[in-house]
């Protein structure tokens, strides 16, 4: 394989680097007075990936509003997540903007989550090419296959969680496609949908080690002790649903091949520094300056 792709969560690194400096009330703005802090945090994050994977392919995957096929099953998914700072807001437009100019593929599918694009991405292009991820987000640890890293962010901007199939399987005792089912179990908070209230994270997983799936759990809850089999019957509904809503979806109608020829990259310092420059990303151009260029 020669080919190696480079995937990134765009919305979770402009989210961590906004954070991460905003706290200190440090927006760096433009010219124009707008923020750039996230901006710049994706900048610098992205190449520092560039500078470690050395990628021939790289696409950034978006969200593409709020509302997805998920919202359809099940009207509370991600309903109470607050709203953006003001500061975040103009960041979103102006990070993809920067991206293209900067040579990545933007791409998003309407009535997806940028997850759903990423599952889709690796899954088709992982048979023939070595695929990189870079999220914050967990939930893409499933995604992992032979050809398939995840690297998780950690800390400062190349620091990661590194995971590949054999880490995780030594570390979970399990596949990763098998996360949905502790996921189903546990539910998630942060987006919204329940699990079975009362089962957590190490309860989980000692069920799936066991039973190896939710359906296979729910065949033999006979098994289970009677505080286990009361909040699994009790909550059927919510068990079934949470595993549906955890799941990835890697069937995103996207003409791959078409994306993948799109997606080739080509590293051009010239080029990149005009791009900071016309967009006022001194801070991002004086970090790649001092940590890429090769003199």
């Amino acid at each position: 394989m020669t080919n190696k792709v480079l995937l990134v969560d765009g919305m979770a690194l402009l989210f961590r680097h906004f954070y991460a400096t905003s706290i200190h009330h440090q927006f760096m703005r433009n010219s124009n007075g707008v923020p750039t802090n996230g901006v710049q945090g994706f900048v610098r994050h992205i190449f520092s990936a560039i500078d470690t994977i050395n990628p021939s392919h790289i696409a950034v995957c978006w969200d593409m509003g709020q509302h997805t096929f998920r919202n359809e099953m099940f009207t509370e998914y991600k309903k109470h997540r607050p709203a953006p700072p003001d500061e975040l807001i103009p960041q979103f437009d102006l990070v993809k903007d920067v991206s293209n100019a900067l040579g990545f593929l933007n791409i998003g599918a309407k009535n997806y989550e940028a997850d759903d694009v990423i599952g889709t991405l690796s899954h088709e292009l992982s048979h023939d090419n070595e695929i990189y991820i870079v999220t914050g987000d967990k939930d893409i640890l499933q995604c992992i296959n032979a050809n398939v890293e995840v690297w998780l962010t950690k800390k400062g901007f190349n620091i990661y969680n590194r995971y590949d199939l054999k880490r995780y399987q030594e570390e979970y005792q399990l596949n990763p496609l098998q996360l949905i089912d502790i996921k189903a179990f546990m539910g998630d908070s942060a987006d919204g949908y329940p699990g079975v209230k009362g089962i957590g994270e190490k309860t989980a997983h000692k069920l799936i080690l066991k039973y190896q799936s939710v359906e296979n759990v729910i065949e033999h809850i006979n098994e289970l002790t009677p505080a286990q089999q009361k909040k699994i019957v009790s909550q059927l509904d919510d068990l079934k649903l949470s595993k549906q809503l955890a799941q990835i979806h890697t069937s995103v109608p996207l003409d791959v091949p078409s994306l993948f020829n799109q997606m080739h990259y080509d590293l051009d310092f010239i080029d990149v520094f005009n791009v900071l420059d016309e967009h006022d990303l001194r801070v991002s151009k004086k970090f790649i300056e001092r940590e890429f260029m090769p003199f």
